[in-house]
C-alpha cells in the first residue's frame, strides 16, 4: 500500500504543550477509527510552524478525509516513491 508524507501547516506547532499535542493525537485516533483499517498513521514530526506525518493509504483521497473530518490541514500530501539511509550506502 501507498505511503505519503502530508505537511501540515500550523502555526506554532513547535511550542504546543503536550497536553494539547496529545488532544491532536486523540482527535487523529478518533478519525481513523472511523475510517476503517486502509489508512494507518505511522508518526509524525512537529518541527516549527508545521507537523509532517507519515502515513499508509491507498490514495489520497482517503488522507484528505481524515484531514476534513479531524479539522487538520493537509497543506501538501506526497507519494514517499522510497526510503534511503546508512543502509543505502552499503
Amino acid at each position: 500500500m501507498p505511503k505519503f508524507i502530508i505537511e501540515r501547516k500550523i502555526p506554532g506547532a513547535g511550542k504546543f504543550s503536550v497536553e494539547n499535542l496529545k488532544a491532536i493525537s486523540q482527535k487523529s485516533k478518533e478519525v481513523l477509527c472511523s475510517l476503517g483499517s486502509d489508512i494507518q498513521w505511522i508518526h509524525s514530526y512537529v518541527a516549527g510552524d508545521k507537523i509532517y506525518c507519515i502515513y499508509i493509504a491507498p490514495n489520497e483521497d482517503l488522507i484528505r478525509e481524515h484531514a476534513r473530518q479531524g479539522g487538520f490541514p493537509a497543506d501538501s500530501i506526497t507519494e514517499i516513491s522510497t526510503m534511503i539511509d546508512l543502509q543505502t550506502a552499503e
